[in-house]
């Protein structure tokens, strides 16, 4: 096999290549156990007999449920598509409002769950979706029947020749996979991508990555994520070995136990790693102390290439010897790069893993784009910090007037599923309005200012970017989140969540006493110390988005509570809402 255009090709495309033993390896019952791709590909094989015995048929809608990454997943997802049906992956912690709703839109036939927490979720929804037939789950749970029982009725390789049949009808431009984005409002959207969508992203994307064939990456950011996936099937075909984290709080183990070489990341992880590292050497005292403090300001103002010159390179070598090689380790110890993507990264971040000599390359990309549209790349100088990159081969990207980010190429969509109205509202002209805001520099690196929905204008009729303030001011260890506010209003505000755990030790220091960390947000010497911190991120913006005033919240936004959506993005009317009081009180409303 030459080349891959179809999802279900990879394996196969793998298997030929380099096959390996260590395919995919998850942890069960505390032991890692791998599934060769041999192996791999005879599960998927089974599967899809199985599928269609149970009368799966071309474009049927499969639903796939997981709390976390597994070997499983990728097993149905080969077993489906080969069949010329379609894979739904739905993000676990959505509500059971909404397994209902895209349940019911895709008229999904199946539905495979991770776990019992997923299936009590499915089975209180179930009479609501007339088109379900039957559910299955990857961990052995009562009253559900087991995966495994589809590996026994597909034993009998008769049907093989009938699989065989479906997979030559399968054309690279059918449907592979209805994404249902999370949304910042209203109900979830099913973004219809194809085998070429996403097969020419990979192939687009591969000389943009340096991984190594026989490399190990540990994959944990969720699967139904076309950001995950997509990179799953580069790994598959760049002939990497895959290890799933058993879950969030598990990965600083999890890095240890299999030192990976390559990992993908969100912001959110490596601002939470970063945080963790910081306090631990808050804790040093004396000259160890002193000597981890230079360090970390020595690497914020790293800079690639040996831009910053020979003595700042002399001094960065003793920082990595007797600093940042402790990091490192902290990690694993093998970690060469890291991919970030899902949101904006703050640049100091960028900066200081750089320096540490685990780079964090940023790229940038929609579910509707497949998803990679640009990305940095550190060798031969395609790497620019505070950028997305360049342009990736075979999509081009043109700036409108005012500013939005627009993308034409292989990778972008087919449209939103049972939706013409809303797919003619963002790809006119044969391009797709990304509703982000950004610019191309000279050397052709992307960089994105902010989401044009998300703009606002204060009374004042001058335009705010919340991002930008809101990535400055998360820059705090006061700050888990926020959301900069006040449209239409004569000045911008904030809405805080503190960091409730550093808040707390904060409070140790100059020993005050509490109940809950919640009854600090009260405290003048909280607010004061918090107001030190919004000044400081204010003085690199204009008089007119300057923050002049704030409230923080006594509970954490969480993704369960409405507050973020499952890609850790704010849900800024829900928020809104939620602290309208907080909100009419900045503003003097009633």
């Amino acid at each position: 096999m030459q080349s891959i255009t179809r999802l279900f090709d990879i394996p196969y495309y793998q298997l030929e290549n380099f096959p390996s033993e260590n395919c995919f390896v998850t942890k069960y019952e505390g032991e890692w156990t791998p599934t060769s791709t041999e192996s791999y590909i005879r599960q998927a094989n089974t599967v899809s007999r199985a599928l269609i015995k149970l009368g799966v048929e071309a474009n049927d809608k499969i639903a796939v449920i997981s709390m976390t990454n597994r070997t499983e997943w990728n097993i149905m997802d080969i077993a489906v598509l080969q069949l010329g049906a379609q894979n739904v992956p739905i993000y676990p912690t959505i509500s059971e409002e909404d397994y209902a709703y895209i349940l019911n839109h895709s008229e999904s036939t199946y539905c495979f769950v991770s776990c019992a927490e997923v299936l009590d979720k499915v089975q209180s929804i179930k009479d609501q979706v007339p088109s379900l037939k039957g559910i299955y789950s990857f961990d052995k749970l009562p009253g559900c029947k087991h995966w495994s029982e589809l590996l026994s009725l597909g034993e009998d390789t008769v049907l093989q020749e009938e699989v065989e049949l479906r997979k030559s009808k399968v054309k690279p431009e059918d449907l592979a996979t209805l994404i249902y984005t999370s949304g910042t409002t209203g109900r979830p959207k099913g973004v219809m991508l194809t085998h070429h969508n996403i097969v020419s992203n990979l192939l687009a994307s591969q000389p943009r990555v340096p991984f190594e064939q026989g490399g190990v990456a540990l994959s944990f950011l969720p699967v139904c994520h076309i950001f995950e996936r997509m990179i799953l099937y580069l790994y598959q075909y760049c002939g990497i070995n895959v290890y799933f984290a058993e879950n969030l709080e598990k990965i600083s183990d999890n890095l240890k136990e299999i030192k990976p070489d390559v990992m993908t990341v969100v912001p959110r992880l490596l601002e939470k790693v970063y945080d963790k590292i910081i306090a631990k050497g808050a804790e040093l005292t004396g000259i160890k102390k002193k000597l981890f403090f230079w360090a970390v300001e020595l690497g914020l103002k790293y800079q690639p290439y040996e831009a910053n010159g020979w003595w700042y390179e002399k001094r960065l070598g003793i920082a990595r010897k007797l600093i940042f090689s402790k990091w490192k380790e902290g990690l694993g110890g093998n970690l060469k790069t890291m991919v970030s993507g899902s949101a904006a990264l703050q640049p100091r971040l960028a900066r200081i893993f750089g320096a540490v000599g685990i780079p964090v390359m940023e790229g940038y990309g929609l579910t509707e784009t497949s998803p990679v549209v640009s990305v940095n790349d550190e060798r031969n100088g395609g790497w620019k910090i505070g950028t997305v990159g360049r342009i990736i081969e075979g999509v081009e990207v043109k700036i409108a007037e005012d500013g939005e980010i627009l993308c034409k190429g292989p990778n972008v969509m087919m449209g939103y599923y049972k939706d013409p109205k809303m797919t003619g509202e963002v790809i006119r002209d044969g391009y797709f309005h990304t509703g982000d805001i950004g610019e191309i520099d000279e050397d052709g690196f992307l960089r994105i200012t902010d989401r044009k929905k998300e703009m606002f204008k204060t009374s004042g009729g001058k335009y705010v970017a919340p991002q930008l303030l809101e990535n400055r001011l998360k820059q705090s260890r006061f700050i888990e989140q926020v959301m900069v506010v006040g449209e239409g209003e004569k000045m911008p505000a904030a809405l805080i969540q503190p960091n409730f755990e550093f808040l707390g030790e904060w409070a140790k220091r100059h020993n005050k006493k509490y109940s809950n960390p919640a009854d600090l947000v009260n405290d003048p010497a909280v607010q004061e110390r918090i107001q030190k911190e919004v000044d400081e991120a204010n003085e690199h913006f204009a008089k007119w988005e300057k923050v002049k005033a704030f409230k923080l919240t006594k509970e954490p936004w969480t993704v369960e509570g409405g507050h973020l959506t499952p890609t850790m993005k704010l849900r800024r009317k829900i928020i809104k809402e939620k602290y309208i009081a907080l909100y009419n009180d900045i503003y003097g409303h009633n």
